[in-house]
């Protein structure tokens, strides 16, 4: 937090800095004008210079995280660009966990959203993909990273909590009639899932597009 009493120098950037990093650190839901005022050692009303408003942060903050994708170079084979622009986004929407809900909920699309959106298409198209496929195969990978990183970022419990929690359902006879259910539980509990559950579904999708394409 800037010291009181201190000159605070403002710009656009700063002022989207500081608000990605409260949301980082608190949550979307703690971040008001107000409150990055304070974070800012300004009032509030200075930060209009900067913002137009709340709505004008949000898509700042999305556009700002949105250039830390990183793009494989123009050329790369499809599947190897849609597969390191994918594990790329996901990384980012995991450091930044307020950001899935954003990304689908925002409407105002800058420039670094755009390169991300359009050197996808230009992949695919490049590579042959008919129309048709084209616009399906981009969806699919895109609903893929960005529900993955919802579901991850919303999963309430670490492995700690998991534990504490499913170990008292191993011992219930509510759930003796779904021997499946307890088995997965008791996988669970021994054996949590590594980092690998985005990358392997990833592959599996682009096999299966892959296979379309050839097919197409």
């Amino acid at each position: 937090m800037a010291e009181r009493g201190r000159r605070t120098t403002l710009n656009r950037p700063r002022v989207v800095e500081a608000a990605v990093g409260l949301a980082d650190a608190e949550g979307v839901e703690a971040l008001t004008m107000r409150r990055l005022g304070r974070e800012l050692g300004v009032e509030a009303m200075a930060l209009y210079n900067h913002v137009g408003g709340k709505d004008d942060l949000l898509d700042a903050m999305v556009e700002s995280t949105a250039e830390e994708i990183v793009l494989p170079e123009d050329g790369t084979p499809w599947r190897a660009y849609a597969r390191g622009r994918a594990l790329s986004a996901h990384a980012v929407m995991l450091r930044h966990p307020w950001l899935p809900a954003l990304w689908t909920s925002r409407l105002a699309v800058g420039p670094a959203r755009m390169r991300y959106m359009d050197g996808a298409l230009r992949s695919l198209r490049e590579a042959g993909f008919p129309p048709g496929l084209l616009d399906r195969a981009y969806h699919a990978v895109e609903n893929h990273i960005v529900g993955h990183a919802l579901q991850a970022v919303g999963f309430p419990l670490d492995q700690e909590g998991m534990r504490e929690a499913g170990e008292p359902l191993l011992r219930s006879p509510a759930l003796e009639p779904f021997p499946d259910l307890l088995a997965h539980i008791r996988h669970h509990l021994a054996a949590p899932p590594g980092d690998d559950a985005f990358a392997f579904g990833l592959d599996l999708l682009l096999d299966g597009v892959d296979r379309l394409r050839a097919a197409s």
